[in-house]
């Protein structure tokens, strides 16, 4: 696959941590307000620019995407945002409890995206599509990276293992919720290694997280190619804003589920149902151990459901989500599209079981489910066979930062 260099646009080192943000779509607008409170340089004023108006406005309106280019261009006036003097490609290396995962910052081709080269696992939302779309396009930059994954080469591994040892980052931020972000600029020889390496030796991509604005970059690069009659492939809106890891590196947590009813069936009448499809027992487990498991949280107990795949199913229908969503969410409790459906509620893993049992006891939901994580293997095995995953089937963390690097689609 093709990646390239790229002469972005990064923090001034003294504003790193303030600019550093959390990706859009992983908080409400209370809650990215909150976080950027005070931090009038945090880019969630640039990727939730609605946080600095008037609560009551579209956050899909076009005074939106105006104070994100405002916000924007005062960060570069300021000098908070500096461009960089060459072309060059970072490594970022994350750090949690322990985990560490590193992934190469580079560009990406949109052709590689349209022609399944970089392989998907999800739809998109059309809004959440056309959000992204007017942002990047208002712009004329990717603020946040889309989250890539790939099978692992060791020589790949080693390169990047050996230059880390050998250099000092150019970041190194401990942020409050506990995940330290290092970022390294890379020599100009290795940034030729590696992008040879990546065109011999990875024949493709995954997308592990951010489909919206991998989908919103490429739309983008279509507008700009259908307005340029010199169009040759090569110009910057060709390229979108990546980070690739070694899947191998990869950290999956649950993505759990909540449904606000039990689709007029009272308790018994439920549970019977459930024991109908699943074996099901009480239990004090709150989370699965293993793939074919999950754990259900009902009026003050836990129960742990186990079924048998059918035989013969696809990577698709081996995934404990989707039997969960065949067998018991729609047939039982009437879920028939979750990506539409005003009654489940997804909660990422990261927030913990406890929250689970926080949604059924305030009673603002009926019944919770613990699930298994999906692998990475799955989520590559689904995407090699052009399969689209159920909704919200992964929750990769430590999530990527925003801000820290940023691919402009001009100059």
């Amino acid at each position: 696959m093709r990646i390239r260099t790229f002469k972005g646009l990064v923090p001034a080192p003294k504003f790193a941590p303030e600019v550093a943000a959390v990706p859009y779509d992983v908080v409400n607008r209370e809650e990215a307000a909150a976080l950027a409170k005070g931090k009038p340089n945090s880019l969630l004023h640039v990727d939730r620019a609605e946080i600095d108006l008037d609560p009551e406005i579209d956050p899909y309106s076009a005074p939106v995407y105006a104070k994100a280019k405002e916000s924007f261009l005062r960060m570069q006036k300021e000098g908070v945002l500096v461009r960089e003097a060459k072309p060059t490609m970072y490594l970022y290396r994350q750090t949690i409890a322990g985990h560490s995962q590193t992934g190469l910052v580079t560009v990406c081709h949109t052709e590689d995206y349209e022609k399944d080269i970089i392989k998907k696992h999800e739809k998109t939302r059309q809004d959440k599509e056309d959000d992204r779309t007017n942002l990047v396009d208002t712009l004329d930059a990717n603020t946040g990276p889309i989250f890539l994954t790939y099978r692992e080469r060791a020589g790949i591994s080693a390169l990047i293992e050996s230059f880390m040892k050998a250099e000092r980052p150019i970041y190194d931020i401990n942020a409050p919720d506990g995940v330290r972000h290092q970022v390294w600029r890379l020599s100009l020889g290795l940034c030729v290694s590696l992008t040879s390496l990546f065109e011999s030796q990875v024949p493709c991509a995954y997308v592990a997280d951010g489909h919206h604005r991998a989908a919103s970059a490429f739309r983008v690069s279509q507008l700009r190619r259908k307005a340029n009659p010199n169009h040759t492939g090569e110009e910057n809106y060709n390229w979108f804003l990546c980070v690739l890891f070694p899947g191998n590196e990869l950290k999956i947590l649950p993505y759990n589920r909540a449904v606000k009813d039990l689709n007029c069936n009272d308790r018994e009448e439920f549970l019977k149902k459930v024991g109908e499809v699943f074996t099901i027992k009480p239990t004090t487990l709150k989370s699965p151990t293993k793939p074919g498991q999950c754990c259900m949280y009902l009026k003050d107990q836990w129960y742990e459901l186990t079924w048998e795949p059918a035989k013969d199913a696809s990577p698709i229908d081996q995934l404990d989500v989707s039997i969960l969503q065949d067998r018991l969410l729609k047939p039982i409790l009437g879920i028939d599209d979750p990506r539409t459906s005003k009654r489940i509620d997804f909660i990422g893993g990261i927030r913990g079981t406890a929250e689970l049992e926080k949604l059924v006891n305030t009673k603002e939901h009926t019944v919770a489910f613990s699930m298994f994580p999906t692998t990475v293997s799955q989520l590559m095995a689904i995407s090699d066979v052009g399969q689209i995953m159920p909704p919200k089937s992964t929750w990769f963390e430590p999530k990527l930062r925003s801000g820290l690097f940023i691919n402009t689609l001009e100059g």
